[in-house]
């Protein structure tokens, strides 16, 4: 399968280039076909870094410095089109946040599928001590294109009753194992 996408040029001309898609001997069970545009040529496409992963990996176009508790606006250098009824979600990369306590600030991040924007990740350094350094072209988050469902509102003076109730918040325990 060939995806079109769009690609810029360093002199602002773009053109469509038809690139390979998944690969086919995956046991996918159904493709999204998502339109992307680089608004910088030397992005990679997002892409999967193993058969079976949910999250297409998403990159920095700028070198950049966090310091201890600093956040900043990140941009990949792509845009997208989503389908009606698609929602993308940006979710941090597990290995920046053990290794360096790189987060984002509104995990996850939501693109709605109306949105034609540069896709752009709020990075935070949760590390109190040290300063995190990315380079550009470096995996800052990964992206998860799931299908998302409308709701209708309907109002009521009373919610039907379920096991849970209104239990809240530490309702169902303590963290450990037993319970308490």
């Amino acid at each position: 399968m060939l995806l079109q996408v769009c690609v810029s040029a360093a002199d602002g001309t773009s053109r469509v280039a038809s690139v390979p898609g998944p690969d086919e001997s995956r046991e996918v069970q159904h493709v999204v076909d998502v339109a992307v545009c680089r608004l910088d040529p030397a992005v990679p496409l997002p892409s999967y870094a193993r058969a079976g992963d949910a999250g297409c990996d998403l990159v920095t176009t700028v070198d950049l410095e966090l310091g201890p508790g600093e956040r900043a606006l990140v941009p990949t250098g792509i845009a997208i089109a989503l389908s009606v009824g698609y929602a993308g979600f940006v979710h941090p990369r597990s290995g920046l946040a053990v290794d360096h306590g790189v987060g984002l600030v509104n995990a996850p991040g939501t693109i709605d599928a109306g949105y034609r924007g540069e896709l752009k990740v709020v990075l935070v350094n949760h590390d109190p001590r040290e300063t995190v350094r990315l380079r550009r072209l470096d995996r800052i988050a990964q992206l998860v294109v799931q299908p998302v469902e409308q709701v209708q509102w309907r109002e009521t003076g009373e919610l039907p009753p379920s096991e849970r109730g209104t239990g809240g918040h530490g309702s169902t325990g303590g963290h450990s194992a037993g319970g308490a």
